[in-house]
């Protein structure tokens, strides 16, 4: 949807870029770690005004879906003392439908022959049974080393070379060690601001090794705090219902890190909530523009090395993998997850999604209605 509205406005209609750009920079993004739809706008801008221009860009990008995401957390508590949270009642399955149909669509295009599918099929087993913050990064390492045991796929060579820029990658580094490291030390002495300095660190991770996009997030905060923590910040309805219910707002998916990051800071007052949105969305995007702005100026170079090409078919396989695993996760998660008015939603939301061009904001209005309805007639 975001790349045929990007190629309606900057293609067709502003030309501010070609086709051929356009689809170039499409290509490159999915390389990268990170929101794809938010790095081909960022590299929008950087192509026509710099970095300066990048940066807007980024941030009228992000506010609107941000800011909407941020606020479902004062709209829930509001229902909750209101008793209406009912319309939210097939929300959790329909979330779950979504996450199911990408991971059907991404097992379609990443698994191309055996060794893909083994890969994806070990993912799947280690997300399941292994609840570990090393999860993620170690599948992702794992995956694109496996990948490379083959020497039959190579890809075409361009011999120019493009000059680096460091700088950006050395400033993403120093923040993903700083908050690292800060993180941990602020964690056993149990310090007044962990809490605020854990969850930058989560994001900005999360940011950094997200290949796979949205659902891919989903599944790895769903696993940070409402599984694997000891105390949840938060239950698996809330969380399901803000997975789904950002399917009906403008902007990216990554945006319900605006969501949870005020869900987690929510014991401390409006103030923390609100806090919490900010530092969710900063600690999201953040890596995301440092190495898109990196790597864009020698991705062509990135390309010609078949460790880098090869290695990619391995992380693709490990997404599908992490995807299909957090979607019976996810599904477990619901109370009662094996009744008819819960499996129901996830079928009808999949088949939506796979046969008809119903948009995702429409599915999503629609189970609303269905909550509603359900709670007054049935």
């Amino acid at each position: 949807m975001h790349f045929v509205r990007m190629y309606k406005l900057f293609v067709q209609q502003g030309n501010y870029i070609s086709e051929e750009e356009l689809l170039e920079l499409n290509a490159f993004v999915q390389l990268l770690p990170g929101a794809s739809s938010t790095q081909t706008l960022t590299l929008i801008g950087y192509k026509r005004g710099g970095v300066t221009l990048s940066i807007i860009t980024l941030a009228i990008w992000i506010t609107p879906g941000c800011t909407i995401m941020g606020s479902l957390i004062f709209l829930l508590e509001f229902l909750k003392k209101n008793n209406v949270t009912f319309i939210f009642r097939f929300i959790q399955p329909m979330a779950v439908g979504f996450l199911a149909y990408s991971a059907f669509k991404s097992f379609k295009i990443a698994i191309k022959h055996q060794a893909t599918f083994f890969i994806m099929l070990g993912a799947i087993l280690i997300t399941y049974f292994i609840q570990s913050p090393w999860v993620f990064p170690s599948l992702i390492i794992g995956g694109s080393v496996v990948s490379n045991f083959s020497d039959k796929r190579i890809p075409a060579f361009n011999k120019k070379k493009y000059p680096v820029k460091w700088q950006n990658l050395w400033l993403f580094a120093f923040i993903f060690l700083t908050a690292g490291v800060l993180s941990e030390y602020v964690r056993i002495h149990n310090l007044p601001i962990r809490r605020p300095i854990n969850l930058f660190e989560n994001f900005y991770r999360f940011g950094s090794i997200v290949f796979g996009g949205g659902s891919v997030l989903i599944t790895m905060m769903f696993e940070q705090y409402v599984i694997r923590a000891k105390t949840p910040y938060m239950t698996a309805t809330d969380f399901l219902t803000g997975a789904g219910m950002v399917q009906a707002f403008p902007g990216p998916i990554f945006s319900i890190a605006a969501f949870v990051g005020g869900m987690v800071l929510k014991n401390g007052g409006v103030e923390f909530q609100i806090l919490g949105s900010v530092i969710g969305t900063v600690g999201i995007f953040l890596p995301s523009l440092l190495l898109v702005l990196f790597f864009y100026p020698v991705w062509n170079n990135l390309k010609n090395h078949v460790f880098v090409f090869r290695s990619m078919e391995g992380i693709n396989a490990v997404t599908v993998g992490i995807m299909a695993a957090a979607s019976v996760l996810l599904f477990m998660s619901i109370p009662s997850p094996f009744q008819f008015e819960t499996i129901l939603p996830v079928v009808f939301t999949f088949l939506l999604l796979q046969f008809t061009k119903i948009s995702s904001p429409v599915i999503v209005i629609f189970f609303l209605a269905l909550g509603w309805f359900a709670n007054h007639f049935l």
